[in-house]
């Protein structure tokens, strides 16, 4: 059970609203670098046979799977069945047949992917949608909380709306809402609303970043295709000449205190992650809780538990008391999406 929340999943639709999809069901989480994939044979809670394969050595993901599935079949042996249904997780608005990740060079038409690999069904899912979906069904060791800080913060259970961000490739952002036919996930694309300044260094650091894009939306700065633009905009901001980084090499002399400007852009990062995140629990009303996923904020270890996020998640003025009363945690498990993908499968199958 989510350790922030009671709020249980509700009520899947009564059996035979839908045909049932036959299993093995395989599942993947698509972003901009990776494609995971995993297995799921008839009685299967969680996803087995996980496999991260790297999205530039295939031409799509009808071709990764492919590979996937060969190395699983000469792993099982007898016991491998070609799936009957999957679930994709695609890291990119959904909307029509044809998918174009936003990060990657994948393009791919749904329906053809379904008959390449043979699929009774295939769902094609944002992949902050998959993440949300999985929200309820977290347990203790795949979170970690980030408390309120304020003596005032509620002690009551929360309940109701969820939501959840995530820096990675790009930035993700999705809701969960409860109903009485189960949970329904709000998938968008709130990465890409107009990031907002809360002092005059984040004023004079749009300003300076304006400079090169006319819109700073909030991926454009908080995501891993950001870092770079956000460490040119600091040292602008700091009057020092911006040294062409990686996001990785920006984060690691950040946590080895080798270079201020990219100790100042870590810094900057989590306090306006912190503002976003407040946003979108307010937007949202998502009053169960506030999750942070992607690949970034894990690799900040402590720094990011020790800095501004809470107290930035919270300045909201007359609101601050409805934002202390939200719990935010870290999902650290890297495979939660593919849960989320699981539980639609589920109820598509009623």
């Amino acid at each position: 059970m989510n350790p922030l929340t009671a709020t249980s999943p509700l009520p899947l639709p009564a059996a035979g609203s839908a045909p049932a999809l036959p299993r093995p069901w395989l599942v993947a989480d698509i972003g901009g670098t990776n494609a995971r994939f995993g297995w799921l044979a008839e009685g299967q809670a969680h996803a087995q046979h996980v496999s991260t394969l790297r999205a530039a050595d295939h031409a799509g993901p009808a071709e990764a799977a492919r590979a996937y599935l060969a190395g699983l079949a000469q792993a099982l042996g007898p016991a491998f069945a070609p799936p009957g249904a999957a679930a994709f997780a695609v890291a990119t608005a959904v909307g029509s047949d044809l998918i174009g990740l936003t990060n990657s060079g994948w393009v791919f038409s749904r329906a053809q992917t379904r008959q390449a690999l043979n699929l009774a069904e295939l769902l094609i899912l944002n992949d902050f949608e998959a993440l949300a979906l999985s929200l309820p069904g977290l347990e203790g060791h795949q979170v970690r909380p980030i408390p309120s800080r304020a003596a005032t913060a509620t002690a009551e259970t929360p309940r109701g709306t969820l939501a959840v961000i995530g820096p990675g490739t790009g930035l993700g952002v999705a809701g969960l809402v409860p109903t009485r036919h189960g949970w329904a996930a709000i998938p968008g694309e709130g990465g890409h609303a107009t990031l907002s300044a809360a002092d005059d260094f984040e004023s004079a650091l749009l300003a300076a970043v304006r400079r090169e894009h006319a819109h700073v939306s909030a991926e454009r700065l908080l995501s891993g295709i950001g870092l770079p633009t956000l460490h040119r905009g600091v040292a602008a901001v700091l009057g020092v000449p911006a040294v062409t980084l990686t996001a990785g090499d920006i984060v690691d002399s950040a946590l080895a205190g080798t270079d201020d400007v990219c100790s100042r852009t870590v810094d900057t990062f989590c306090a306006l992650l912190g503002s976003f995140a407040g946003n979108v629990a307010l937007v949202l009303g998502a009053r169960g809780g506030m999750y942070i996923g992607g690949g970034i904020v894990p690799r900040l270890g402590e720094r990011f538990f020790e800095s501004a996020f809470r107290e930035r998640f919270e300045a909201k003025g007359r609101f601050q008391a409805y934002l202390q009363a939200i719990p935010t945690a870290l999902i650290t498990d890297t495979l939660a999406a593919l849960g989320g993908a699981k539980l639609a499968l589920e109820q598509h199958s009623g």
